[in-house]
This record gives C-alpha cells, sequence and structure tokens, in this order.
C-alpha cells in the first residue's frame, strides 16, 4: 500500500522491526494502538450471527494515516463494507470485492457509490477494471489448518487445506504465515498490536500487519 511518508506511526515500526534497532531491547514489541471496538452501523437481524467486522476505529486510524483525501482505498475482502463507508465518509474513493451476493447487495444500497463494490472472487483480481490504489486495507478471512472449509468462497466449500490457503493468498496480492506470502509482494514494514477497549471475538487485542510498496 502507498503511504504518506514519514509519521509516527513509520516510526514506532521502524523501532519494532529488529533490523533497525541499535541497541535490541528484550521486549518483541514496542508498538501498539489502544483503540475502542464497535460500528456505527447496527447490522440486520439476518447478519448479526457473524458480525466479525473491522472495529470502525481501526480503519479510521489506518485510512487517515495511510492516504489522503481524493485517493483510493481498497478492500478485496469488503464484507459488510466498513472500509468502503469510511473511506466515502472520509473523503477517500472506497472500491472493493465481495463474494457473498447477500452481502454486496446489503453494502450496495449503502454506498455513496455503489458500483464501487465488486460482486466478485478476488482470486480473479485481474479480471475487474480497477483504478490504481493508493491503500489495501483488508482483514482476510480467517481459517487455521485444522480446517477443510474454503473461506475464499464464505466457507461453502469442503476439501481446501491450510497450503491451498497461504497459495491463493498470495495470488491475490501478485498472519505471520500471511505476512510471510504477502511480503513476497510488498515490503514488510512491521506490525501494530492493536489493544481493544472491550473483549470480543475470544480474545482482547489483534494484529495489524503494515505493508508498503517500494
Amino acid at each position: 500500500m502507498k503511504r504518506r511518508g514519514q509519521s509516527a506511526l513509520t516510526e514506532r515500526l521502524k523501532y519494532s522491526n529488529r533490523t533497525d534497532r541499535k541497541i535490541k531491547p528484550v521486549e518483541p514489541v514496542q508498538t501498539w494502538l489502544h483503540l475502542p471496538r464497535g460500528n456505527k452501523i447496527i447490522l440486520p437481524p439476518s447478519f448479526r450471527h457473524e458480525n466479525v467486522r473491522a472495529a470502525d476505529s481501526l480503519v479510521e486510524y489506518c485510512v487517515n494515516e495511510f492516504s489522503e483525501k481524493g485517493q483510493v482505498v481498497f478492500d478485496p475482502f469488503a464484507g459488510y463494507g466498513t472500509t468502503l463507508l469510511l473511506a466515502e465518509e472520509m473523503g477517500r474513493l472506497g472500491y472493493g470485492i465481495e463474494f457473498s451476493k447477500q452481502k454486496a447487495n446489503y453494502v450496495q444500497g449503502l454506498l455513496e457509490h455503489p458500483e464501487h463494490l465488486i460482486h466478485g472472487d478476488s482470486r480473479n483480481l485481474k479480471d475487474y477494471e480497477l483504478p490504481l490504489i493508493d491503500l489495501c486495507l483488508t482483514s482476510p478471512p480467517y481459517t487455521n489448518q485444522s480446517d477443510n472449509e474454503n473461506p475464499f468462497v464464505d466457507y461453502r466449500q469442503k476439501g481446501f487445506d491450510y497450503s491451498s490457503y497461504l497459495q491463493e493468498m498470495g495470488n491475490i496480492f501478485s498472519a505471520w504465515d500471511i505476512a510471510r506470502e504477502v511480503s513476497r509482494i510488498f515490503h514488510f514494514e512491521g506490525e501494530t498490536i492493536i489493544c481493544w477497549d472491550e473483549y470480543g471475538y475470544g480474545y482482547n487485542h489483534s494484529y495489524c500487519l503494515v505493508f508498503s510498496k517500494t
């Protein structure tokens, strides 16, 4: 993703990256943020059972930190549209792809530019007409080594393994495992630990992996 030059976050990420340290402290991580969890938009009842949206505060922080007004913010796993909706609200051009037709229809009804959300498959990214992207901000679909459901098709297909998941993720961009794959294309700047004000999704923190295109 394209960044706005040096920032306080960049400086903290440099410090957290072992290769940039003159003196290597014992602490494994020095970079963290404390943010409130939650979203302004309340999902319809039919969607609430799978409400795993990124917090508005995290999306707002990243959009403000890594893009300028008028630039393109892209989410290849748009979900319920948090990134696109907040990008529009903050004066950016939000674009995205969502596999679920039901979710895509819902989000298009909320967007100022519904045509910017494509109902499709991010694994076929090259098939879509997209503008040059200034910031890619997304939460990849979750899976682990014991799962056999394909997260790229909304978990509707069986017989999918973890190595295929990593390969497909790498193809889309042509957690630490994801960092390794995406680092083959982009430069891995470092990670930020997000400490939430409320416990949720089975944990009280998240990891934000930051990449740049040099």
